[in-house]
């Protein structure tokens, strides 16, 4: 008995609505991508209303100085509950008296090492005992060791792991599940240039700053996709290098375009960012646009315009 092979075969008019098909969601994608575009260049001339954040819990991590303070000083004077964490307990509490001296939101001192989960773990159950839920996550820390890669020991590429990026994935975990019980949230996580752009004596930070920015496109991702759906933003920060005794021995050609950044200017514009829901913000601003639009053009030509700017840090080792 020969057995006989089926071949089912679909209908041209099948194939030909399903093209159809194809087409229009591409046609209505493409609407759509037009639509925000003019949105967008609406707002770059009428920008985006900010919204109110006086009643909003913040934890700020790294708040004993530089950005990290001048953020707790910012939120407080919009009328924010600041909780302000630290490893230095007594440069926090520095940070925290100025902050009550504006007299608006209420202000709290905690000392913690965030590279460590279990003291992580152990301060969210105090801050919401203590304050209540956040709403609010800052992630400000990071150390940045300036030499090359070879004379980068053991130790310092394993601690600038820990502070910059394994910090962050446990302050995530310990507070995320605060804003799920208060259905709204957002975190705020601090990325750099150097996230953006590989730079030499900066092999190790650049890593975990790459990292740090994969970290919250996945986590933006995997947060659209469940119930807390615009209800819990994500936002990252690539600033320029600061003026916060980080850079040591910092490189700049031309000081009066990209210069130095004033610690107090970078939280306003952090601080904006949250306020007005962006995903992605580099310090200046253009440097995003300058970064998107070098990555089409051909490796060379971005190479060109690096040494061009050249800047950069130099080894703190010399």
């Amino acid at each position: 008995m020969i057995e006989r092979e089926i071949i089912h075969t679909t209908p041209a008019s099948k194939r030909i609505f399903d093209v159809l098909k194809d087409v229009l969601q591409f046609f209505e994608l493409y609407v759509r991508i037009l639509l925000e575009l003019f949105v967008s260049l609406v707002q770059i001339v009428l920008p985006k209303k900010q919204k109110d954040v006086s009643g909003e819990i913040v934890l700020i991590t790294g708040t004993g100085h530089g950005i990290g303070r001048e953020l707790a000083l910012h939120y407080a004077s919009l009328g924010s509950t600041v909780v302000c964490v630290d490893i230095d307990g007594k440069n926090n509490l520095q940070t925290v008296e100025k902050a009550k001296r504006l007299n608006l939101g209420e202000v709290y001192s905690y000392s913690c090492d965030v590279s460590k989960r279990d003291e992580v773990t152990a301060l969210a159950d105090r801050i919401k005992s203590d304050v209540g839920c956040i709403s609010v996550l800052v992630n400000n820390v990071g150390i940045m060791p300036t030499h090359p890669i070879l004379q980068q020991s053991a130790e310092e590429i394993q601690r600038v792991f820990d502070v910059n990026v394994f910090s962050q994935f446990w302050t995530i975990q310990a507070f995320l599940p605060h804003m799920q019980e208060k259905c709204r949230g957002h975190i705020i996580c601090m990325s750099s240039i150097a996230g953006l752009v590989g730079i030499s004596n900066l092999v190790p930070y650049c890593a975990t700053k790459f990292a740090v920015r994969g970290l919250m496109e996945a986590l933006h991702a995997e947060l659209r996709q469940g119930p807390f759906r615009d209800l819990i933003r994500t936002t990252t920060i690539f600033p320029y290098m600061t003026n916060t005794g980080l850079c040591k021995h910092p490189k700049v050609k031309f000081p009066s375009i990209l210069g130095l950044l004033d610690p107090k200017q970078v939280a306003k514009r952090i601080v904006e960012a949250h306020r007005t829901d962006l995903m992605e913000v580099t310090i200046p601003s253009c440097l995003l646009y300058i970064n998107n639009w070098t990555r089409l053009l051909p490796d060379h030509c971005g190479l060109m315009l690096k040494d061009f700017i050249d800047s950069g840090v130099e080894s703190d080792l010399i």
